[in-house]
């Protein structure tokens, strides 16, 4: 007589309920997109990647964000909100100083973060925070309206740039085979090599225009800004 197969036991398990999705909101549609923009870079970033990124559909972006420029600008506020804003207390070259620290780290935490906010408008809630210190302390300096608004766009400008361009020279150095260190030393005998007859300044100053102290020339940067203020503030009535 034929014995009957063994019956194999499967212990009872409970169907997995699926959790359901969050709605998607442009708070955290922004938070990705920062987190992506780390990742892949500006250049790289789009509405299609920052969807498939979330895992949804292009069009789901759209209900919250217009467009790419609109991501940009909402980026540009998110950046800014995570820059501390400066003390009001003490004098205005103390908070000018404080200001311009602050941003320009804020700008190097984030991968293109100096571009985003060099190619978007100023609006935001955050972002605008940071303008109005600035303009107020350009106003304490003894500025006139028009003065302290100029001020304010150069002041800008400076820091951030300074930040993009230290942002660019850190990815190169990044690159296979090259280092901050190799990237100036090759500059430095270059201009070394140069003609001194037709270029003896350069010459002269290769050690100096190739000098690896970037705090100390962001700070130079500042305090000639200082001194400039301090300049048109005497000038008026």
């Amino acid at each position: 007589m034929r014995t009957p197969p063994t019956m194999a036991i499967v212990p009872f398990r409970k169907t997995p309920r699926h959790r359901k999705r969050q709605p998607l909101n442009q708070a955290q549609i922004v938070r990705a997109a920062l987190v992506l923009l780390d990742e892949i870079g500006l250049d790289a970033l789009t509405m299609r990647r920052l969807a498939e990124h979330l895992g949804v559909k292009a069009a789901s972006l759209y209900r919250h964000v217009h467009n790419k420029d609109e991501l940009l600008a909402l980026l540009g506020d998110e950046i800014s909100g995570e820059i501390p804003l400066t003390n009001a207390a003490g004098s205005w070259t103390n908070q000018l100083t404080e200001i311009a620290w602050n941003v320009r780290r804020g700008l190097l935490t984030h991968r293109d973060a100096a571009r985003v906010l060099a190619n978007t408008p100023p609006v935001g809630p955050r972002r605008l925070k940071h303008i109005e210190a600035v303009l107020r302390t350009l106003r304490a300096a003894g500025l006139s309206d028009r003065d302290a608004a100029r001020a304010a766009y150069h002041l800008n400008n400076f820091v951030t740039e300074f930040a993009a361009d230290e942002a660019r020279f850190a990815a190169y150095a990044a690159t296979p085979g090259a280092s901050r260190r190799k990237i100036l030393a090759e500059a430095r005998r270059q201009f070394k090599s140069l003609p001194p007859q037709e270029y003896p300044t350069i010459v002269s100053l290769a050690d100096a225009l190739t000098e690896d102290a970037q705090d100390a020339l962001f700070q130079f940067g500042i305090d000639m800004c200082v001194l400039g203020i301090r300049a048109l503030a005497k000038r008026e009535p």
